[in-house]
């Protein structure tokens, strides 16, 4: 009895077609992640600036008044909008700002823990996913993840 050998399957014309980035979803996700809560933060800033009815007028802060804490958030979300630019473009300085972020993000969740425990275990979650992205795959030395 003849074998006959399987058909061999045939390559694309150029070799682009097999161009894998590994981590870009990972990276992607951290990114959109950091600028989401950029994004946040910047309105938060701008509402406790501006003195709108959402924060509690005549509280007592224990390190500032509202309209600087209104600056803190301001400046802190304008930062985080910044490093997410910088992951999209594959930036180190971009890398470690959004690990810096999401892991001071970490830390500040367990002052929530009493309040929201459901929330503050998601969210730091999230925050894990995030630096465990940034750190396997962002960065420019992406591209040498390629096998």
């Amino acid at each position: 009895m003849a074998t006959t050998k399987p058909p061999v399957p045939k390559r694309m014309a150029d070799d682009s077609s097999y161009d894998v980035d590994p981590g870009k979803g990972w990276v992607l996700f951290a990114g959109v992640m950091i600028a989401v809560v950029g994004i946040l933060n910047l309105l938060a800033g701008i509402a406790a600036i501006d003195g709108a009815q959402f924060y509690v007028h005549d509280v007592k802060f224990v390190f500032a008044d509202l309209k600087t804490f209104g600056w803190f958030m301001t400046i802190l979300g304008a930062l985080q909008l910044v490093a997410s630019f910088l992951i999209f473009r594959n930036s180190d300085l971009g890398r470690w700002a959004g690990i810096l972020f999401a892991g001071l993000n970490m830390i500040t969740l367990f002052f929530f823990l009493p309040a929201y425990p459901f929330g503050s275990i998601m969210l730091f979650f999230v925050d894990v996913i995030v630096v465990w992205g940034l750190l396997m795959y962002g960065g420019s030395d992406r591209r040498s993840l390629q096998g």
